[in-house]
């Protein structure tokens, strides 16, 4: 929700690396059996007024402006701090409308009208209206296949109403406008923080109480981010009081004789052995999974993938990983809802008795110096011996694991990671959306690096899309998850970990999950 799909999907890729079988309408839905979400407790009376929080960002933005394609998941962090989201997402990734800036939002068929909190303004003394959403949607609409779905948008009975029509039902319209820019630039903003000072030379931005906030007073006098390159030693130092410590353990600094592995064995037990800080754990908003190369040699036949993703045991997978970490070894079974999702279902069902014998001789790209991805690849190779398939993993620099070889598909498998989504029916298509011809006649894949597809699963996708009923629109997606299953395309594994370490005293931080902070709330215990 804070740049266009594909961009993320891109730089989340290069970080971390008949009836339906077993989908049948009459099977509940598997109840969530893992943390979403592992926070410091405390209500808003046992947190102090005052004080300054340090809080470890890779790097600070020069720009603040989350729609620019440079953004990272860091200007996300910062922004939500600064700019009106008229939806936020909970832990299990529900959109909720947050009163701050919503007072309401009524919809009919293609129309959504939005009711605006009328105490809500920007830095420059303007409520937020009409001219923000339209100058938003002008500026992304070529862009974002959310924001290319509306037809018009226009002031309704007052200035704190706005409606906006769309060409078609969409199911998706509560990802749109959170966050909002204001149309007079990024530099206004309108949250219950501000910018004090921004030096992304420096690594740091400060933010400070905004005057004008209206909501609940801000706790914390203000809150400063801060560019961490080795996020153990500086909250060893007592440098930082929240640092998110997933990639610090995952892939710590060493020497490069040195295993992956046995290097996070040592960061875990170092971050869970600091004084004065608590690890927090909880499922992360991503997933690894496994892609099948459909573009090529024998893994182009539906029957080899599906065969091969079936001799696959995913619960073996996510104790491998998650196991040393302290969190619930829940193997993933939906391409498309998460564990922790309502409405998440194992739809893996679908490939049930397709194993059989193999002879295969396989590459597997994976990224190097990331030690769950090395304990994946290493049980991937011991689990398909057995099926007559034999796996070379071929390890490769994060940095170009997109470009200079994913994108390129001279692999056969391939280990990574991809953001997970509150809006998996418009935000989940272009993993899977068939390839279709370019220019040269040739198929172009675009974020599908598999390859396969077929015109009824992006048929799905789209029903799904327009579907406004809830309960209808997770039928279509669990209708399109057994597809995905059944074309062997690509096997989902585990949610990743999120691991976020907070100095003792500091209340309302930790691992968010697909949440992110309420800032007011965030302080010190008293």
């Amino acid at each position: 929700m804070t740049s266009t799909p594909a961009l993320r999907r891109v730089l989340a890729a290069a970080v971390v690396l008949g009836a339906l079988a077993g989908c049948s309408s009459e099977q509940a839905p598997a109840k969530p059996t893992q943390a979403a979400s592992d926070l410091t407790t405390g209500n808003r009376a046992a947190v102090r007024d005052g004080g300054t929080l340090r809080w470890a960002v890779d790097a600070v933005p020069a720009s603040l402006d989350v729609y620019d394609p440079a953004a990272t998941a860091d200007t996300a962090l910062i922004a939500h701090a600064l700019l009106p989201s008229l939806f936020r997402l909970d832990d299990r990734a529900r959109p909720v409308a947050d009163p701050d800036y919503l007072a309401g939002a009524q919809v009919d068929g293609r129309t959504v009208t939005y009711r605006l909190n009328p105490k809500a303004l920007w830095s420059d003394g303007k409520p937020l209206a009409v001219a923000d959403f339209t100058a938003q949607w002008t500026a992304l609409r070529a862009a974002h296949t959310g924001y290319a779905a509306i037809e018009s948008i226009t002031q309704g009975s007052d200035p704190h109403q706005v409606k906006v029509v769309f060409k078609q039902p969409y199911a998706s319209w509560r990802s749109l406008f959170s966050p909002l820019q204001a149309a007079a630039g990024p530099s206004v903003t309108a949250g219950p923080l501000t910018v004090a000072s921004l030096d992304a030379k420096a690594g740091r931005a400060s933010l400070v109480r905004n005057p004008r906030w209206w909501g609940d007073p801000v706790k914390v006098d203000g809150i400063d981010f801060l560019a961490t390159a080795n996020r153990l030693d500086a909250l060893d130092r007592d440098q930082v009081d929240v640092a998110d410590l997933a990639q610090a353990v995952d892939r710590p600094p060493a020497a490069p004789s040195t295993d992956a592995v046995d290097a996070a064995t040592q960061a875990l037990k170092r971050a869970q052995a600091l004084p004065g800080i608590t690890l927090h754990r909880a499922a992360a908003p991503a997933f690894t999974q496994l892609t099948l190369n459909g573009a090529r040699g024998q893994l182009a036949d539906a029957a080899v993938r599906r065969a091969v993703a079936a001799a696959i045991d995913r619960g073996k997978l996510a104790s491998a990983v998650l196991d040393p970490l302290g969190l619930p070894a829940v193997p993933l079974g939906n391409h498309l809802v998460m564990t922790d999702q309502d409405g998440y279902r194992d739809n893996s069902g679908a490939i049930a008795g397709t194993a059989k014998e193999l002879h295969l001789d396989l590459t597997l790209l994976l990224t190097e110096g990331s030690a769950s991805a090395r304990r994946t690849a290493d049980a991937l190779v011991a689990q398909l011996a057995p099926a007559g398939v034999t796996v070379h993993p071929q390890a490769v620099p994060a940095d170009g694991f997109v470009r200079d070889h994913l994108a390129g598909g001279d692999w056969d498998l391939a280990l990574f990671s991809w953001p997970a989504s509150a809006f998996p029916a418009t935000d989940e298509r272009p993993l899977y959306a068939k390839p279709r011809p370019g220019q040269d006649g040739k198929p172009v894949a675009g974020l599908n690096y598999g390859g396969s597809g077929t015109e009824e699963i992006d048929q799905l996708f789209d029903q799904a899309a327009a579907e406004l009923d809830p309960v209808k629109q997770t039928a279509l997606l669990q209708q399109t998850d057994g597809r995905i299953w059944q074309l062997g395309h690509s096997v989902p594994l585990y949610q990743r970990p999120d691991l976020v370490a907070v100095r003792t005293g500091v209340a309302g931080a930790g691992a968010y999950g697909f949440a992110w902070p309420r800032y007011q709330d965030v302080g010190f215990l008293r």
